[in-house]
């Protein structure tokens, strides 16, 4: 990106991005977020988190207006008032069959979007915000959701990948973790790229005035979609081999490395 032009819609992703898992985000990097926001840039935070979650770093950025995309990109929020815009739902009772067909001892769950989460068992890093419920197989697809998530405790990412390279999920796509046996499946054709395509149509913001910076498998199809795409120094191989540019580490703060180009307080 011209270091003369200034991104006017930057998306930004939030584990191994904006912070560390677990760990607050820096001085530094909220700093340079509120210093972009302030300016008038369009800051939205694009994450895989639900919108519990992803509210919780918004509002440590101190960031009180715009709009986030959380979900992977199937749900569109309001950070004034944390309504949702949009959702993009599926019916996951298809996709759980094809799961447990498959991964007898996967531990399921759905998103209730501002409620909080319905699930078969416990998995690691699970965010138990709002309402966590315990429930049987049958029950998560008694209304459609926006998200499906699987972990699986008796195998490796790569075994999981594997099996399913061989199956195909109804109405829904998919993407793993970074380094756990773990899933979210969306609607099919939902991603964080596809659901920041609408928003910059909707704000009629140039493509060669956006940025995106993230490190995740999730995180493809948004680095895919902008006019300039940064990977983080800790980002997996594939990510930092399609990137335009590399910044620093999340704990050497590349993301306010990148923003202060154009935004600084």
């Amino acid at each position: 990106m011209d270091t003369a032009l200034r991104p006017e819609l930057i998306a930004l992703d939030v584990d191994g991005t904006l912070l560390l898992t677990g760990q607050p985000v820096s001085p530094r990097v909220r700093a340079a977020v509120r210093a972009a926001s302030a300016a008038g840039a369009h800051v939205v935070i694009t994450t895989g988190r639900t919108l519990l979650a992803t509210r919780l770093v918004v509002e440590e950025l101190g960031l009180q207006e715009g709009q986030a995309l959380c979900s992977n990109g199937a749900v569109h929020v309001d950070v004034s008032n944390w309504k949702p815009l949009a959702l993009h739902t599926f019916d996951p009772k298809p996709a759980v069959g094809v799961l447990r067909s498959r991964f007898p001892d996967m531990v399921l769950s759905v998103e209730k979007v501002g409620v909080g989460t319905w699930t078969t068992g416990y998995y690691p890093g699970s965010f138990r915000l709002g309402e966590y419920r315990f429930v049987e197989d049958s029950e998560l697809s008694l209304e459609p959701t926006t998200r499906l998530n699987g972990w699986w405790p008796g195998g490796t990412l790569a075994d999981m990948v594997k099996l399913l390279d061989e199956l195909t999920l109804p109405g829904a796509g998919w993407v793993h973790g970074d380094n756990e046996p773990f899933l979210v499946a969306s609607k099919q054709g939902v991603s964080k790229g596809w659901a920041l395509e609408r928003l910059r149509q909707q704000l009629g913001i140039p493509r060669a005035a956006t940025l995106a910076i993230g490190d995740g498998y999730n995180d493809r199809e948004m680095l895919t979609w902008a006019g300039h795409s940064v990977a983080m120094g800790n980002a997996v191989p594939p990510i930092l081999e399609l990137a335009d540019e590399i910044t620093l580490d999340v704990h050497e703060d590349g993301v306010a490395v990148v923003l202060e180009r154009w935004f600084h307080n």
